[in-house]
């Protein structure tokens, strides 16, 4: 029985060249420039014809498995994990974690032709481009960072819904400082920027939304508006102290960069807390913690230039207190300071003085303690009772700050006041003018003037 053989339209082309050559319609030279082929390609065509026919054309390997096929058994362990436990997963992350966990390295593309062949579609949903034009990455790291908040199903019902905070170098798209928050606060973004303080240094410029978290929306006082100010966050106290330009973006696709970040995670860094079980805020920041490093080697790009444009951070300078919020307050005639629904009582000063009408500062640390400063020097340290961040219910002085006061030594000291009905002193100037006096009253002259 002769088996079927089937050609493609090239090699129908070239069996009726062939046959017009056989025929002596067509010479040697002529068919080989009609097919594109040499004289010595067409002759060993001919050979091929004159021997088997049209099946003669057909490529010597049609109809075998190539040898660098994958073996059946890999391909059906591809397509159950894919249908089981990774049938969320993109085609690109599918193959990392075939590498990573089951030791099946593979191309992409392989892994894409096994899952479309089993009907597999990819579980992210492409819409058609809009056009926009593209900015080129800073060319230094450091130079800019985009940071923004991202609220989502982090936990897929295990725990509470969570907000991730995080900051992207623009230069290299490296994820820096993200935290797991309860919801987009300034705690967060002070948290994550102080961690990149301590692990890179100060970045030139930090890009973010219109967020009241960096724009203040409260009206100029006089006093600003006299001096040309504007009210500004705490963030935005946070970065003129630091020296780093805040710039504020006017449409999400502004900083882009961060936008598309959340898209990756909330695809990657799902199935990571799903797998390590996370099931609230503390161990999804603990599941980030060994995340992060995984993440940048993956993402993170070269920057145009080596060196970078992170400042160190100053040796003689304390990372709390820059990263803290700080309040002015005036303290009350017995010397409390009305706070978050509370009163908090000031020790008293120098020689038993008390702060009445002073304005004083109080600065609310991330771990939650209160400092109140008076003219930079430090008066009172209160920490909460159940050292929750940001959640004060009840304040006590710091142990052995209770009966001594903590300010400055230096201050100058006042002299002591003498109690009333005392004799004033020979040389007091009260005695002078009372010898003007007598001796006016003694000249009948000088009375009469």
């Amino acid at each position: 029985m002769n088996e079927r053989v089937t050609l493609s339209m090239e090699e129908i082309k070239r069996g009726y060249v062939l046959q017009q050559v056989e025929e002596k319609k067509l010479s040697g030279r002529e068919a080989a420039q009609r097919l594109g082929l040499s004289l010595r390609q067409v002759r060993r065509l001919m050979v091929k014809y004159r021997g088997a026919g049209a099946a003669g054309l057909a490529h010597g390997n049609r109809g075998r498995a190539p040898q660098n096929r994958v073996e059946e058994e890999v391909r059906k362990k591809i397509q159950e994990l894919s249908e089981q436990e990774y049938r969320d997963y993109n085609d690109s992350h599918f193959t990392e974690e075939l590498a990573e966990e089951h030791g099946v390295v593979l191309s992409r593309c392989t892994v894409r032709r096994i899952r479309r062949e089993a009907g597999q579609k990819s579980p992210r949903k492409r819409r058609a481009p809009r056009h926009r034009s593209w900015r080129e990455r800073k060319e230094k790291a450091g130079m800019l960072l985009q940071t923004d908040g991202s609220r989502h199903d982090w936990l897929e019902g295990r725990g509470p819904y969570l907000t991730l905070i995080g900051y992207i170098d623009d230069a290299t798209g490296e994820l820096l400082g993200a935290v797991f928050r309860e919801q987009e606060d300034a705690a967060g973004y002070f948290l994550g920027l102080r961690s990149i303080c301590q692990q890179k240094g100060i970045p030139a410029a930090i890009y973010a939304d219109r967020h009241s978290i960096f724009q203040s929306s409260a009206k100029a006082t006089i006093e600003q508006e006299l001096g040309g100010e504007e009210p500004k966050s705490q963030f935005g106290r946070l970065a003129d102290e630091l020296g780093v330009e805040l710039i504020a973006a006017r449409s999400p696709q502004a900083k882009g960069r961060v936008e598309r970040l959340w898209g990756t995670l909330q695809d990657r860094l799902v199935k990571a807390l799903r797998k390590a079980g996370a099931c609230n805020q503390e161990q999804a920041n603990q599941v980030l913690i060994h995340y992060l490093p995984r993440f940048n080697q993956r993402f993170r790009v070269e920057p145009a230039q080596p060196d970078t444009a992170y400042l160190p951070w100053p040796k003689h300078h304390q990372l709390e207190d820059f990263f803290c919020f700080k309040h002015t307050r005036m303290v009350t005639n017995d010397n409390t300071i009305p706070f978050d629904g509370q009163r908090l009582q000031i020790p008293p000063g120098h020689q038993n003085s008390s702060f009445a009408h002073k304005h004083v500062e109080v600065r609310q640390h991330l771990d939650g303690r209160l400092e109140v400063r008076y003219q930079n020097q430090r008066l009172a340290i209160f920490e909460p009772e159940d050292h929750g961040p940001l959640r004060m219910k009840k304040f006590s002085p710091a142990p052995g700050q209770t009966e001594t006061t903590l300010a400055s030594q230096d201050e100058p000291k006042k002299p002591p006041k003498k109690p009333l009905g005392s004799k004033p002193a020979a040389d007091h100037p009260w005695r002078k003018y009372k010898d003007k006096r007598l001796e006016k009253l003694s000249d009948p002259q000088q009375v009469l003037e």
